[in-house]
C-alpha cells in the first residue's frame, strides 16, 4: 500500500473507483489512482454529499462506485471570523481559523487547518507511535462582473508529514509478512489544487453557460533509514464547458464537454523503476435530459469518452422517481462506469518485483438499483435500496510462469457487487433524535468473496439536544462484520486469505454553548478501547479523547 493512504469505498467498489470532488475539483492523485481521504480536514461550515452507484455518464472515469462531493463554506454561508482549537490524548492538537465576507456582488472565504498527533502504534505488539501532521490552506470566492455573468475561483494546498511502518519481508523472520516497528520510516505528501470558472446566463436565466479550468499537482515521497525510498508525481489539467437549457418549467437539457490530461512519473531513486513521464489524454462529451413533475421525475444521461491510449468508452445513466402517495416515493436507476488503468499498472512499479502491462484495457461496471422512501408520520423517515452491479475486466495481479513475477491483467470473469442499504431518521421527542443505517453487501469475484468487504455494516447515532440549543450530546455506535483480507505471509509473495474479525466502536461527543458566540466541546473515540484491524496486521487506533472550544464573531 501507499504510505499514509486512507481509503474510502462505496458499495463494495475499490477505492480508486470513487470520484472525490473538493469545491468542484477532482482531487485524486493521477499516479496512485485515488484520493487520500485522510488529508481532507474538515473546514468550519463545510458540507458533504455522497452519490452512490455508477456515475460515469455525468462525472467521467473513476465514478464506478459513486461520487463524494465536499463543498467548503463560502463567504456568504458563514460570514465573519471563526476559530476552533482542541487538544487531546496522544499529543493531539487540532486547530482551524476561517474568515468569510460578502457584498452585494461578491463573496470570499479563507481558511487554514492544522492537525497534529503523536499517534499510536499500528503494529501487533508494537511500541512505535505512528504520528502525523497535516496542514491545509484554502480559499474560494466569486464576483458578479456584469448582469448575468459571474467569475469564481477556488484553491487548496495540503501538506501532510507522517510516520509509517513497513512490512517484514524477511522469509526467515517469524513476523514475515506482518507490519513491524520500522524506525526512521516517514512520508511527505504535498498537493496543490486550483480552479477558475465563469458562468453566464441568458434568456432570463433559462440558458446558462459554465466554463472552467482546474489543475491538480500531487507529490509523494517516502523515506527509510538510508534516505528517500519512494517518490511519485501526478498532475492533472482539465477544462470543462457545461450548457444547460430549461425548455419549460419541468424540462431541462444539458450538454457538457471536457478535456483532460493526466501526467505521472515514478520518481523513485535508484535506477530500478520505470521513471519516464507519461501522459493520458481524454475528451468527454455528455448529453442529459431531466423532467421534474409533481409526482414523477425522470433523468437520462449519455457520455462518450475519446481516449488517446485506450478504446473509446460510452457510459449511461437513467433514473426515475414516482411519488405514489404523499408519504411514499418509489425510485429506480441504472448506469455504467469506467476506470482507466493507472501508471504503475501500465508501466510497472519495481523492476523484478512488479512489471507493468501496457495492453491493459479499462474496467467497466454496469449496475442498477431500486429503492423506496417512506415518511412515517411527521417525525420519521425510512429509505431502503437494493443494488446490483457487475464489473468486467477487473484489473488484478497475476504471477505468470516461468518467473512468477507479479504483473497486472484484466480478469476474464466478472466481479459482482449487490446488497441492501437501509437508513432511518427519527425525531423521538423534542429533545431526542435517532439516525441509523445498515448495509448488507455480497461482493464476489468469480464466486469468491472479495477482500475487505464486510457482509454487514451498521451504525446508529442517538442525539440529545437541550432546550434552546444550549447543549447537545451524541452517542455513536458502529459495527463492522467479519471480512477477508490478503496476507503476504508466504515466501512466494502469493497472497494467503485470512479473516478480519468483526468489531464494534462506541464514540461519544458533547457540545455546550458558553455564550452566544463561544461553544465548548469534547469527544471520546473508541470509548471501549476495542482492538481491531481493518487491514491485515495493521492495528487500528485505540481509545482517544479531546476537548476544545469554538468561537464565531
Amino acid at each position: 500500500g501507499v504510505a499514509g493512504q486512507t481509503q474510502i469505498r462505496l458499495r463494495g467498489s475499490e477505492a480508486n473507483h470513487v470520484l472525490v470532488l473538493v469545491d468542484g475539483i477532482e482531487v485524486s492523485d493521477p499516479f496512485a489512482g485515488e484520493f487520500d481521504i485522510g488529508t481532507l480536514q474538515a473546514d468550519i461550515g463545510a458540507r458533504l454529499e455522497v452519490l452512490r452507484g455508477p456515475q460515469s455518464a455525468l462525472y467521467g472515469p473513476d465514478a464506478i462506485g459513486g461520487v463524494v462531493a465536499y463543498e467548503s463554506a463560502g463567504g456568504r454561508d458563514v460570514p465573519g471570523f471563526a476559530a476552533r482549537i482542541e487538544g487531546g490524548t496522544q499529543g493531539t492538537v487540532n486547530g482551524a481559523v476561517r474568515y468569510g465576507a460578502a457584498g452585494d456582488a461578491w463573496e470570499a472565504a479563507l481558511s487554514a487547518v492544522v492537525v497534529s498527533t503523536d499517534g499510536q502504534p499500528n503494529a501487533r505488539g508494537g511500541t512505535r507511535d505512528i504520528g502525523r501532521d497535516s496542514y491545509t490552506l484554502a480559499g474560494k470566492g466569486s464576483v458578479d462582473v456584469a448582469d448575468g455573468l459571474q467569475l469564481r475561483a477556488a484553491a487548496r494546498f495540503i501538506r501532510t508529514e507522517g510516520l509509517f511502518n513497513d512490512q517484514d519481508f524477511n522469509p526467515a523472520s517469524p513476523t514475515f509478512g506482518l507490519v513491524i516497528d520500522s524506525p526512521r520510516t516517514r512520508f511527505t505528501n504535498e498537493a496543490v489544487y486550483a480552479l477558475v470558472g465563469a458562468r453566464a446566463e441568458a434568456l432570463d436565466g433559462r440558458w446558462t453557460h459554465d466554463l472552467s479550468a482546474q489543475i491538480a499537482d500531487i507529490t509523494r515521497d517516502t523515506f527509510g533509514p538510508f534516505g528517500r525510498s519512494n517518490s511519485s508525481e501526478g498532475d492533472r489539467v482539465k477544462a470543462s464547458y457545461v450548457s444547460a437549457f430549461r425548455l419549460a418549467d419541468r424540462h431541462n437539457l444539458t450538454f457538457a464537454a471536457d478535456y483532460e490530461v493526466e501526467g505521472f512519473r515514478n520518481a523513485t531513486p535508484g535506477g530500478f523503476v520505470f521513471d519516464e513521464r507519461r501522459e493520458i489524454e481524454q475528451v468527454g462529451l455528455v448529453g442529459e435530459y431531466r423532467y421534474s413533475g409533481e409526482a414523477f421525475d425522470l433523468s437520462a444521461a449519455l457520455r462518450h469518452d475519446i481516449n488517446d491510449l485506450f478504446q473509446d468508452a460510452t457510459t449511461f445513466r437513467v433514473g426515475a422517481g414516482w411519488r405514489l402517495t404523499e408519504t411514499t416515493r418509489l425510485r429506480a436507476a441504472a448506469g455504467s462506469g469506467v476506470k482507466n488503468p493507472g501508471f504503475f499498472e501500465l508501466y510497472g512499479f519495481v523492476d523484478g518485483r512488479f512489471i507493468g502491462n501496457a495492453a491493459l484495457r479499462p474496467e467497466k461496471s454496469t449496475g442498477w438499483e431500486v429503492g423506496l422512501d417512506q415518511q412515517i408520520g411527521d417525525s420519521a423517515s425510512v429509505a431502503v435500496t437494493y443494488f446490483d452491479s457487475e464489473l468486467e475486466g477487473e484489473i488484478f495481479t497475476t504471477f505468470p510462469p516461468p518467473a512468477f513475477i507479479a504483473t497486472p491483467a484484466n480478469r476474464t470473469t466478472e466481479s459482482r457487487q449487490r446488497g441492501v442499504e437501509v437508513s432511518l431518521s427519527a425525531r423521538l421527542s423534542p429533545q431526542w433524535s435517532l439516525d441509523a443505517a445498515y448495509s448488507y453487501l455480497d461482493a464476489e469475484e468469480n464466486g469468491r468473496e472479495e477482500v475487505r468487504r464486510p457482509d454487514h455494516i451498521a451504525s446508529a447515532a442517538l442525539t440529545w439536544t437541550a432546550p434552546g440549543d444550549a447543549a447537545s450530546a451524541t452517542l455513536v455506535v458502529r459495527h463492522n462484520g467479519t471480512a477477508l483480507d490478503d496476507a503476504f505471509t508466504d515466501p512466494s509473495f502469493r497472497p494467503v486469505r485470512v479473516q478480519l474479525d468483526d468489531y464494534t466502536l462506541v464514540n461519544l461527543n458533547a457540545r455546550v454553548k458558553l455564550t452566544d458566540r463561544i461553544s465548548g466541546f469534547a469527544r471520546v473515540d473508541n470509548l471501549l478501547g476495542e482492538e481491531y484491524e481493518q487491514v491485515f496486521s495493521f492495528v487500528s487506533p485505540g481509545r482517544s479523547a479531546a476537548v476544545g472550544v469554538e468561537a464565531r464573531f
